[in-house]
């Protein structure tokens, strides 16, 4: 009981990127901006399928979604950090507080993840069922494909939270992140931490590998279906559908992988808070702008939102 006390009493405290204020104050105008960015091109992509009834098909519905998510996603953790950067380190986070934004970014990033699986999906169906598509990807079921990415994220990322916050922090502690990331709180506790770090592995082990596979399956029946589509068109609008796709799975999952996936005696703190900068501020940013540039539909209707505006 003693040990529980203690705990609830630990603050947690997130270390400068630099000692030198100024340093400090050109990251915050730079996270800002990303962090700006983010929300803006999100933001517009999700309105822009929303309004364009010539958009609503099973892919914007996916595209749109996704961009939901990045915005919840990076939400979870900008604001905070932000703080962080102008009080040089010193603005407090509680253990609840802490928990929750482990919560939340586990949540989001697993049904991220997810979603990127189900829309390799929906392409390979798009283009090797071109005349059934509409049969196959109905309504109902994307909607069941998209609750589905939640709730996976949802009950993956519930039991890992709790079962790290169940560790002893015995004092107030300084976490080499910006965030609360998961191995750099781990790296905090009082106690042995193999348990979870064996839980850790395996749910990045399901968030990640199961998904990347199933869109690794899907990219093989889809290259094999476009190679036996006859007409130069056809190839290059299959292609192009699914290029955006394929760039945002390889930054999304590049680094994610390269943190959570690796030993716990390679963890290394410093590169670590490098490579979630990558996932967690330039991945959302530029998942937007990829898709508006690879997609010549999407593109056309940005341009008349926009002139609209």
């Amino acid at each position: 009981m003693e040990e529980i006390n203690k705990t609830a009493k630990v603050q947690f405290f997130f270390r400068p990127f630099s000692a030198d204020p100024k340093v400090q104050a050109v990251i915050f105008v730079a996270f800002l901006a990303m962090y700006l960015a983010s929300l803006g091109g999100n933001a517009l992509i999700a309105v822009t399928v929303q309004i364009n009834h010539s958009l609503h098909t099973p892919m914007y519905f996916f595209l749109a979604n996704l961009a939901a998510l990045e915005i919840l996603y990076t939400s979870s953790i900008a604001p905070l950090a932000l703080a962080n950067l102008l009080s040089m380190g010193r603005t407090p986070v509680s253990i609840a507080g802490c928990g929750a934004q482990m919560f939340f970014f586990v949540f989001l990033g697993g049904a991220d993840c997810v979603l990127l699986a189900v829309m390799a999906y929906d392409r390979l169906i798009a283009i090797r069922y071109p005349l059934g598509y509409t049969l196959l990807m109905s309504w109902p079921l994307c909607v069941e494909l998209m609750v589905g990415s939640l709730v996976l994220g949802f009950s993956l990322s519930l039991p890992l939270t709790v079962l790290i916050f169940r560790l002893p922090f015995c004092n107030n502690s300084e976490i080499y992140h910006f965030y609360c990331d998961m191995p750099a709180v781990m790296r905090l506790a009082c106690a042995d931490t193999r348990v979870q770090q064996t839980a850790l592995h395996v749910i990045s082990f399901i968030v990640l590998s199961i998904p990347l596979s199933m869109i690794f399956v899907s990219y093989v029946f889809i290259v094999a279906t476009v190679l036996r589509i006859r007409s130069a068109e056809g190839r290059r609008r299959a292609c192009s559908t699914c290029s955006s796709h394929l760039s945002v799975v390889l930054l999304q999952y590049g680094c994610t992988s390269f943190i959570y996936l690796s030993p716990r005696s390679s963890y290394s703190p410093a590169t670590g808070r490098v490579a979630s900068v990558v996932y967690t501020f330039i991945t959302p940013i530029l998942n937007p702008l990829i898709y508006s540039m690879r997609n010549k539909e999407l593109k056309n209707a940005l341009r008349r939102a926009l002139s609209r505006i």
